[in-house]
């Protein structure tokens, strides 16, 4: 390739590039349009979470990762419930309901459980299977991020502190 053929080259994958990257900000797809039904029996719509950072959190109790990742998440939930953070712990269709509900009670879970048990829920967000999985939604419900295995809670904080901040850094 001769350097002329390069130096006019550059500018077009450049602006390539940046019309990738734009289209991707503004593509961002929405939170699907699900009503969960806690182990409580409440109901809570994902339209009514709008104005919030909304993790939907797929796990099992027989999922190791899980388990693990679950006091974190509690930390988390509870450092940034006040600044406009929400969690919601499906657990998915296999997992017996009675190991759900104990385990939750056990544990104290604070934020909303519900059991996934006709799969409705495992559907909506496009067929999960594997746990954990993780979906992050921004205050608009546009998708910030999906996350197949471990959250990285590093990462989760500079995320919620970008997020939530009205100027004040947190974590």
């Amino acid at each position: 390739m001769n350097a002329l053929f390069k130096k006019s080259l550059l500018p077009i994958v450049i602006t390539v590039l940046l019309a990738l990257l734009t289209y991707q900000q503004y593509n961002k797809s929405n939170a699907p349009n699900v009503t969960f039904t806690t182990i409580e029996g409440k109901k809570i719509p994902m339209s009514a979470l709008k104005g919030k950072v909304v993790l939907v959190n797929f796990w099992a109790t027989d999922c190791s990762i899980c388990i693990k990742e679950m006091p974190e998440l509690v930390n988390f939930y509870n450092l940034y419930k006040h600044k406009g953070f929400e969690v919601i712990a499906v657990a998915m269709p296999d997992d017996p309901p009675a190991q759900v509900l104990n385990y939750a009670t056990i544990k104290m879970l604070p934020f909303p459980v519900m059991h996934d048990g006709l799969a409705e829920i495992t559907k909506m967000f496009g067929d999960v299977d594997l746990t954990p999985t993780t979906f992050i939604f921004d205050k608009h419900g546009k998708l910030l991020q999906r996350t197949i295995g471990e959250i990285n809670f590093i990462k989760l904080g500079q995320l919620l502190n970008t997020e939530l901040s009205n100027g004040e850094v947190t974590k």
